[in-house]
């Protein structure tokens, strides 16, 4: 019998809150201890547009609506754990809490232009996303 390899699919969240955007310090390993988006794996049957609101949900106790794609990134070396595929998405806050759950052990408000170095691609995915985010930055 073969085995097949298959790739995991993820999403993460950019959630811009005033002025700012969400990043969730990682829990766990890989990237224990690195600043993130908020985000992960897709659940069996679940669309990736509702994962990532459940995802952020999660992290970071904010409600949001999708507001625009960034991206898809699937770089096989992206995550040292396996070849994980990302979609990326712009999520407007629409109510909650801001906390740090489930696998966040810290949240944070930080400038786009001024984030940390973060874990995976997350930075990149910041920077792909940098002219959509400006024009919705600027209106919350």
């Amino acid at each position: 019998m073969v085995r097949m390899k298959c790739i995991t699919l993820t999403v993460d969240a950019i959630i811009p809150v005033e002025g700012k955007i969400v990043l969730v310090k990682r829990k766990n390993p890989p990237y224990r201890g690195y600043y993130a988006l908020p985000g992960g794996i897709v659940e069996y049957g679940e669309r990736v547009e509702d994962a990532v609101l459940r995802e952020a949900e999660e992290e970071t106790g904010i409600k949001g609506s999708v507001h625009s794609l960034v991206g898809v990134y699937s770089d096989p070396g992206r995550d040292p754990r396996g070849h994980f595929v990302s979609i990326c998405f712009i999520v407007l806050p629409e109510g909650g809490e801001m906390r740090a759950g489930s696998d966040a052990d810290n949240i944070a408000l930080f400038p786009p232009e001024s984030v940390p170095e973060l874990a995976f691609d997350h930075n990149r995915m910041i920077e792909d996303a940098r002219e959509v985010l400006n024009a919705v930055l600027s209106k919350v």
